[in-house]
């Protein structure tokens, strides 16, 4: 059994994130600036590879060595592949659910799916909608009727005083509602899903996102 090389300082969480994404890691990197009073080191990490077994592998070997380990997977990518694939092929739907289901094993480790990608928890920051949006550019277009400036940029999101997580926290709570049933569900998943509420459900981080 591989030892765990990370040692863990009595009292400290340390949460890893396997993300898809530049948006995921700058969205975090704020919610770490700007909820100081979290006692968690968080790390976001962006596999070079973006393959599903090799975020899959990514988040074993994190799995060993933090508290918790979130894999937030864009579904978007995987519902456009998986229409795509040949017949009789594996498709990258059933290999994504085979290895969600070994990820799900690991005591530490939580699984978050959006769909089509992250920025449909930005926009339940402002609506309450189980509408699907069939690619990433759909959500952004409908989130862009309420952040009008909104960019898929470093600069927008991590702007001082005003990054992204600051434009949406007085929402977080809507968030957190307008997500609650749109769980991810194997036998049907041509539908609006968002499970970034999960995080926000974490013992320590829901304390502290929920104080007014």
């Amino acid at each position: 059994m591989r030892q765990r090389s990370k040692i863990k300082i009595k009292g400290s969480k340390t949460f890893a994130f396997v993300v898809d994404g530049d948006t995921e890691v700058w969205y975090l990197q704020m919610f770490k600036r700007n909820e100081r009073e979290l006692n968690i080191n968080i790390e976001p990490k962006l596999p070079s590879k973006k393959s599903i077994p090799e975020q899959f592998k990514m988040v074993k070997d994190l799995a060993e060595d933090y508290t918790r380990v979130f894999w937030i997977v864009d579904y978007d990518v995987i519902a456009k592949e998986t229409r795509e694939a040949k017949k009789g092929v594996e498709t990258s739907e059933q290999l994504f659910i085979k290895v969600k289901e070994k990820a799900e094993k690991l005591d530490n480790v939580i699984v978050i799916v959006n769909n089509p990608c992250i920025e449909f928890w930005f926009l339940l920051h402002f609506e309450k909608t189980n509408k699907l949006f069939t690619d990433c550019n759909s959500a952004e277009k409908q989130l862009k009727k309420h952040l009008t400036d909104y960019q898929k940029t470093r600069k927008y999101f991590t702007k001082q005083d005003n990054d992204i997580y600051l434009k949406l926290k007085h929402k977080l709570s809507d968030a957190k509602v307008n997500s609650k049933n749109l769980k991810f569900d194997k036998y049907n998943t041509s539908k609006a899903i968002c499970e970034m509420n999960s995080l926000f459900e974490i013992d320590g981080v829901k304390k502290i996102t929920d104080k007014k």
